[in-house]
């Protein structure tokens, strides 16, 4: 008897910390904060031909309008998966839909072979694109851009 409300006890707080995880992971994705690794720091230079260098992804247009994620050098990761950068929560995005990585000083996006295709202005992305700062890029409702 003891033994069963001790495994019940268990179980009932595991899936308290699993629903937790849940609830902060959609904060933190909603909000567009990132946890920091201590120790690492990226300094901002300016790219090539004297434009300034991006520093925050922005959501222009779709669901989470407004959401702003400070570029630190890192890849950001796009789409409906829960440890995405961007968590997407739009049908016509795949789980795994794109990615934005630095390459020397600018910025690239890349599709990760999702369904219905990653747009940087028109274009149809098939390849890594560099991405101008204040260009589009369309990933199903969802519209970002990189400011400075």
């Amino acid at each position: 008897m003891q033994l069963t409300r001790a495994g019940f006890l268990v179980l009932l707080w595991l899936f308290v910390l699993a629903a937790l995880r849940v609830v902060r992971s959609d904060l933190y994705a909603a909000s567009g904060l990132r946890v920091s690794v201590p120790g690492f720091r990226r300094n901002s230079k300016k790219s090539a031909g004297g434009s300034k260098a991006p520093r925050q992804l922005v959501v222009t247009h779709g669901a989470l309008t407004g959401t702003r994620i400070s570029l630190d050098g890192r890849p950001i990761l796009i789409g409906r998966a829960d440890d995405s950068t961007l968590v997407l929560d739009d049908d016509f995005a795949s789980t795994r839909h794109a990615r934005l990585s630095m390459r020397g000083t600018d910025w690239y996006v890349e599709d990760l072979g999702s369904t219905n295709g990653t747009y940087l202005d028109r274009a149809k992305v098939t390849a890594p694109l560099r991405v101008p700062l204040g260009t589009p890029i369309r990933i199903g409702k969802t519209v970002i851009e990189l400011r400075s």
